[in-house]
């Protein structure tokens, strides 16, 4: 599962899903529905197809519009209204199709970790991230109380994910879903299937799809949230009625419980670093040692570990050396946003950076 993609590193690691935004996306405004259409302007006199747009000829549409009337009651027409207003982006597929490039694996250490770290941990980063915990303590201290997840993870997630609402991404969500849903062919089947969770999202809402926007792969507000993750984590966490990414209350709410879904262990660490070196080991958020296998290698733990006998063992490229972690069942939960060892430790670090600049 791949449910975020993190706008800030798609272009060129995983991130630049759209030009960078100078200040934060607006929310889309809910608007009122009215006779179980989910737009309120009527549609023009429809024919049995997409009346135009890029995907006017696309047969897989019409299997799509037919899906979505049978299985969750849709309106005929206004599908058509509302995927004629769709743009195939070129850009969109080039761009998917340069995130998986092939190469080959570094002979030594080339400080990988330190290029990856120093995009998000700097002065005026963490500045900033102080800034928006000062501004959502009460918020943060109600979602940790709630969830038992701390407010640095959640700060950590939100300022990697959009430097915490800066950059959201400009793409029209309707677009780029509907030029993946229908002429990407190798992700076709999951896309489809993000449309179509978008499109009932927007309907129980009550918002015009054609509105929001986010990455150029359809990942939305503060947390970057793709729409299946939208229905089975997000929260309406300001009790407005409305359950809306694009209000960092409600992603502070939505980002704890997700972490709360996928096993964060209240009060437990996320990793130690580990004295020593294991050449030859097997490394990354998806091994698993015992304690006693790890010290037999030379490895041995800078801080206790607590009630843990197994850990996976991670390997960060710091430059001239590799450096080792133990990583804890909350490490792994980390990646469970993105499956990755550098972006679940530059989360973890990002936020205890802001909880120590603001003193605590």
């Amino acid at each position: 599962m791949h449910r975020f993609i993190p706008l800030v590193l798609l272009l060129p690691l995983i991130s630049g899903c759209s030009s960078a935004a100078n200040t934060p996306a607006q929310a889309p405004a809910p608007k009122a529905k009215s006779g179980g259409s989910f737009l309120i302007t009527p549609p023009p006199k429809q024919t049995a197809g997409v009346l135009a747009g890029d995907f006017a000829t696309n047969p897989a549409v019409d299997q799509f519009i037919a899906m979505m009337v049978s299985k969750h009651g849709f309106d005929r027409a206004e599908l058509h209204r509302v995927l004629s207003q769709a743009s195939r982006e070129q850009w969109i597929i080039n761009l998917m199709d340069r995130q998986a490039p092939v190469s080959t694996a570094p002979s030594g250490p080339n400080g990988a970790w330190n290029r990856y770290r120093a995009k998000f941990i700097t002065p005026d980063n963490v500045q900033n991230g102080v800034n928006f915990w000062r501004e959502y303590e009460t918020e943060l201290n109600r979602a940790s109380a709630q969830y038992g997840v701390p407010p640095e993870i959640i700060v950590g997630i939100i300022g990697v994910e959009t430097r915490w609402g800066r950059v959201m991404g400009k793409t029209p969500i309707l677009d780029a879903l509907a030029t993946l849903a229908f002429d990407y062919p190798r992700r076709a089947t999951f896309f489809r299937g993000e449309l179509e969770q978008f499109l009932i999202m927007t309907r129980n809402e009550g918002i015009d799809p054609s509105e929001p926007t986010g990455s150029y792969a359809g990942a939305m507000g503060y947390g970057q949230f793709m729409p299946s993750s939208f229905h089975g984590y997000a929260v309406d966490f300001d009790g407005n009625g409305h359950t809306n990414l694009w209000d960092p209350v409600d992603a502070i709410g939505s980002v704890a419980n997700y972490f709360k879904a996928h096993g964060w262990r209240k009060g437990d660490q996320v990793a130690v670093r580990a004295q020593g070196q294991a050449p030859g080991f097997e490394t990354g958020f998806q091994t698993s040692y015992s304690l006693d296998t790890l010290r037999r290698a030379g490895l041995s733990p800078i801080a206790p570990l607590g009630a843990h006998s197994k850990a996976s063992l991670l390997r960060l490229d710091v430059g001239k050396s590799y450096q080792y972690w133990y990583g804890l069942p909350n490490f792994y939960t980390i990646t469970r946003y993105n499956h990755s060892t550098h972006y679940a430790m530059a989360v973890w670090q990002l936020g205890l950076a802001v909880k120590a600049a603001r003193g605590y």
